[in-house]
């Protein structure tokens, strides 16, 4: 039996018949006679007292007119019992699954603060489905098990189910505290276009509330959590509801370069692609809606007309700040498209123009 509300952890369970037979000895009853004064069978009795019968509306009247303690008091004592039961034989089937903690990443949740570290390893079971907000590791399975996730996959990393469920749950536990406005395609098509300019902001904290909320009046909850180990994942679309996207970009974004061109693929997941579908960024794996998506980030930072006066542009620091300036983006979009197309080396010196985040 467990009580996390009061610390309250006895290792018994007393069923209401404890209490009628303290008062059948207290009146030096038999069985017997308390049998005929309430009108059950003894052997009915016997049931009663240890446990194996309940005590209905009807018996807690009977109860009442023979010992003079209130129905409610009796109905209250078999719901506790019962619960107590039931509690108890959660706790048996907790303790049988502790193994699914290690499909998780429990260090990392912890240390995001995403749960609390628990004594037992059954307690952390428990702690563990609350986060989800599922019954058991079976319903775990079947809840996220048919999410229809796009792969950008990466030979780099391990892909782990459970440690990219943990991230996608965080997105939406944090999401539901997002008050959004319903989502409107053309008014976050046309919100995009303002958002580039947050790109010259050089910290997250000059920037990220500005996007959360610009984006929450089109419908869009952006979420920023950190991926725990085994999800290698840099960003994330889903739908949470038919008005309501989610979009999340983990804190493997260094550099504003690569972090805002993952913000915009992802925007163009929620305005171009199925609802039903479920994106996850990593890098490696091409497909025609991950191509889509890469050139729709890649024309709303550097609209098509612009990267053409960029191309015959000469790659100098003077030269690139002064068109980066010209259309409104970072220095940094613009060393990062270059390196994209191919057009700049990766490990140029204008890699000094990114800027690095601390998250």
């Amino acid at each position: 039996m467990t009580n996390t509300d009061t610390g309250f952890n006895p290792d018994w369970i007393s069923p209401p018949g404890d209490t009628i037979a303290d008062y059948i000895e207290e009146q030096d009853w038999t069985q017997a006679e308390f049998s005929k004064r309430i009108g059950y069978t003894t052997k009915h009795v016997n049931n009663l007292l240890n446990g194996s019968a309940t005590i209905g509306e009807d018996t807690a009247l009977k109860l009442e007119k023979v010992t003079g303690i209130k129905a409610d008091f009796w109905l209250a004592r078999e719901a506790g019992y019962r619960e107590s039961l039931a509690r108890e034989e959660d706790v048996n089937q907790l303790k049988a699954s502790t193994g699914w903690l290690k499909e998780l990443p429990v260090f990392e949740m912890i240390k995001f603060g995403w749960i609390e570290k628990r004594s037992t390893k059954w307690e952390q079971v428990e702690e563990c489905l609350h986060y989800f907000g599922v019954a058991s590791p079976e319903a775990w399975r079947k809840q996220y098990s048919t999410l229809g996730v796009a792969f950008r996959s990466s030979t780099k990393f391990e892909k782990a189910f459970g440690p990219t469920i943990a991230w996608l749950r965080q997105g939406e536990r944090v999401a539901s505290n997002i008050a959004c406005e319903e989502y409107s395609k053309d008014k976050f098509r046309e919100k995009l276009g303002e958002l580039r300019a947050l790109t010259n902001k050089s910290k997250p904290d000059e920037f990220v509330d500005e996007l959360i909320s610009e984006c929450a009046s089109c419908g869009v909850a952006v979420v920023f959590a950190p991926a725990p180990k085994g999800c290698p994942a840099s960003g994330a679309t889903r739908w949470l509801a038919p008005n309501k996207a989610l979009l999340m970009l983990s804190l493997r974004h260094k550099t504003n370069d690569h972090l805002w061109f993952s913000f915009f693929h992802e925007a163009a997941h929620i305005l171009l692609h199925a609802k039903k579908m479920v994106f996850l960024e990593i890098k490696g794996l091409a497909n025609e809606l991950e191509s889509e998506a890469d050139n729709f980030a890649c024309d709303t930072l550097i609209p098509p007309e612009a990267f053409e006066e960029l191309k015959v542009l000469q790659q100098s620091r003077a030269e690139i700040t002064l068109f980066a300036e010209k259309i409104d983006v970072a220095p940094a979009i613009v060393v990062g498209r270059l390196q994209h197309d191919k057009l700049l080396h990766w490990k140029t010196i204008l890699n000094k123009l990114k800027v690095h985040y601390t998250w």
